[in-house]
């Protein structure tokens, strides 16, 4: 990801809609399938800002790792130098069995081989422990955000469950979300294809009036928090997942 991208995440992430409702989507996920404790451990993976696991802290104990030097920087000043782990997910300075859950929340994209991230997360999670990842979706929504965050690719929802095999992952939850703007996202894509730019005009980088980043964020939150149906598409997936005990 290139530097630039640390001080504008750094920027926008607490109130942005989508940053702010992916926190709370996540933490209620996690309530949902990890049942963690104060006496458990989360390890957040390629954790950028360190937001996310600084919220968590009420709830368990926490490790966050990166290898960017920007990201390390930012964490530094949020984080004890024992929550802080120097590494990178495919490489995960850890013992087996180590930690409780994992989070890898929009960090997937980033890793070329990703198949080694998820046996990572797998060999340092204990026997029935959760991993929550989160991953942009849909190669037709490819644009110059992708590129500007240096991403290997945008998934569909088998393309991630065929990461996390049966024979070594307990499927919880597996479904699209930010569904209802998928159309307003697709439109603007093309339009900046179309028009060869991007760079000058990104969605992410700007929160929305108040009125509507709430909104925004209250609609992404249900659609999110939904069980039993089946999405086609959207902007994001969201994967839960169990380490299978075995037998």
């Amino acid at each position: 990801m290139n530097a630039s991208e640390y001080s504008n995440l750094d920027r926008v992430e607490r109130t942005h809609w989508y940053y702010a409702g992916k926190r709370v989507l996540v933490r209620a996920w996690i309530e949902r399938a990890a049942g963690l404790t104060r006496a458990s451990l989360l390890l957040d993976c390629g954790a950028g800002t360190g937001l996310f696991a600084e919220g968590m802290r009420d709830h368990c104990g926490v490790r966050v790792l990166d290898d960017h030097a920007e990201s390390l920087a930012i964490l530094r000043t949020r984080f004890a130098a024992t929550e802080i782990i120097e590494g990178t997910a495919t490489k995960i300075p850890l013992p087996a069995a180590a930690v409780d859950c994992v989070t890898v929340l929009d960090v997937l994209e980033h890793i070329e081989d990703h198949q080694a991230a998820v046996r990572e997360i797998h060999r340092v999670l204990r026997p029935g422990g959760c991993v929550v990842a989160t991953v942009p979706a849909m190669m037709t929504l490819w644009g110059y955000w992708d590129t500007a965050l240096h991403h290997f690719r945008r998934y569909t929802a088998p393309e991630l469950q065929a990461l996390f095999p049966d024979a070594d992952w307990e499927m919880v939850h597996l479904n699209y979300t930010n569904v209802v703007v998928f159309p307003a996202v697709w439109l603007v894509r093309r339009w900046q294809r179309w028009r060869d730019s991007g760079a000058s005009s990104r969605m992410e980088d700007k929160v929305p009036p108040a009125w509507l980043n709430g909104f925004l964020q209250r609609l992404f939150v249900r659609f999110g928090l939904m069980r039993g149906v089946r999405f086609p598409f959207g902007v994001s997936l969201l994967l839960v997942a169990r380490k299978r005990v075995s037998p």
